[in-house]
């Protein structure tokens, strides 16, 4: 039974992935997209021939995961004959509870449903999907594999705010830190392409997507993290402000009307890149910055501008960095970014090789200089196999 059913259900969406871990290799994956609205529709592949579609409509996630199960049914991998070990669920915030991942029960359903108000966006919809898939898949274990489990590790001066005593110890109110599912994976892997042992070996990760950090690794253990009681401080992101003084929110209610609810959501939804350059695309502002448009200029120095600032004070905090390692969509694919992002920092040991940056490729690969300080390296991040890996940690009692 070495199959596992990685399942990460957002507000509207269920995206899935069927792993073989005796390969390591992915059976099928899929997703069902615009959940409860008019367009809704199902896409499963197994890698060959065409994806197999189904449109909706999918009112609710119960429909959306009975579709999914119809899919493995009908254009395989079957779920019965694989012997499915265990399903794994990404659950974005398990607050200061939940270090490791857990075997889920109705208590640990009941406590990420408490945490829903640090992750308003994503938790509620976790709960809705562990809660469907455990009414379907009701013969195997199902594990949460939390988001913010990588950073517990941060010690107290790093996650602690400087805030009324009563807001921490009553409301939560401190940084917790998010992608540390990717985190988790990228340090190993960073460690194993330099052949040293993880516990050994500083790091700094660059997680570049439409939600983007930045994350500081000693040791292989998260020493500080961008992002912070929600998704929200930091990098600048495709629509995500990252940071900026708190007093804007009281500013903008005693000045223009607007309640706090509703900074949050422009805060969340309508900034970033998005607010500066009109597109949260990367490749979209990089065109629109090519054909001389000033937002898509700015938008693009604001976001190096924040990213260079964490790096420095990452180098700072760490001493010795063995490598800073990119992932993520941006991180992966954007040479431009990545080439201005350490641009200049070549006395902090960082710098990347133009003619190694330049080629587009989908692998794990370094490119920093011949004999550089740091290395500089790729490392396409599987959240997935991640998530799987410490599933069957779970359920093989072997821990996390």
């Amino acid at each position: 039974m070495s199959h596992v059913l990685v399942v990460n259900s957002g507000s509207s969406s269920i995206k899935y992935r069927l792993l073989d871990m005796s390969s390591r290799k992915p059976r099928a994956h899929g997703a069902v997209l615009r959940i409860g609205e008019e367009g809704a529709d199902l896409s499963h592949s197994t890698g060959e021939g065409e994806p197999f579609t189904r449109p909706g409509p999918f009112p609710d996630h119960e429909s959306g995961l009975r579709a999914v199960l119809d899919a493995f049914a009908e254009a395989g991998p079957d779920l019965e004959g694989v012997e499915l070990a265990a399903v794994g669920h990404r659950v974005v915030h398990g607050g200061a509870s939940h270090s490791r991942p857990v075997e889920i029960d109705d208590g640990v359903v009941e406590t990420i449903a408490a945490f829903a108000p640090l992750a308003p966006l994503h938790n509620p919809a976790n709960v809705e999907g562990v809660q469907v898939a455990r009414r379907m898949l009701p013969g195997v274990p199902h594990v949460a594999v939390f988001d913010t489990a990588f950073h517990q590790s941060l010690p107290e001066h790093a996650y602690t705010y400087a805030v009324p005593r009563s807001w921490r110890s009553e409301h939560g109110v401190r940084r917790y830190g998010f992608h540390g599912t990717s985190c988790s994976y990228v340090s190993r892997r960073a460690a194993e392409m330099l052949h040293t042992d993880p516990a050994r070996t500083n790091l700094i990760i660059l997680h570049l997507g439409n939600g983007a950090s930045a994350t500081a690794v000693e040791g292989g253990r998260s020493v500080d993290t961008s992002m912070g009681m929600t998704p929200l401080e930091g990098l600048v992101m495709g629509t995500r402000s990252g940071d900026l003084d708190p007093s804007i929110v009281g500013y903008l209610r005693r000045n223009a009307g607007l309640e706090p609810d509703g900074v949050e959501t422009a805060l969340n939804r309508e900034s970033g890149m998005l607010a500066l350059a009109g597109d949260n695309d990367m490749r979209e502002v990089w065109r629109r910055a090519d054909a001389g448009e000033h937002g898509a200029q700015l938008a693009l120095d604001v976001y190096v501008h924040r990213l260079r600032k964490y790096i420095g004070a990452y180098v700072a905090l760490l001493g010795r960095v063995d490598a800073l390692a990119f992932t993520g969509g941006v991180g992966e694919n954007d040479a431009r970014m990545r080439e201005r992002a350490l641009a200049g920092l070549g006395h902090l040991g960082l710098a990347v090789d133009p003619e190694r940056n330049a080629v587009p490729r989908q692998e794990e690969r370094e490119l920093s200089p011949e004999g550089a300080a740091v290395a500089v390296l790729v490392v396409p991040t599987e959240e997935e196999l991640e998530i799987a890996d410490q599933v069957l940690r779970v359920t093989q009692g072997s821990g996390s």
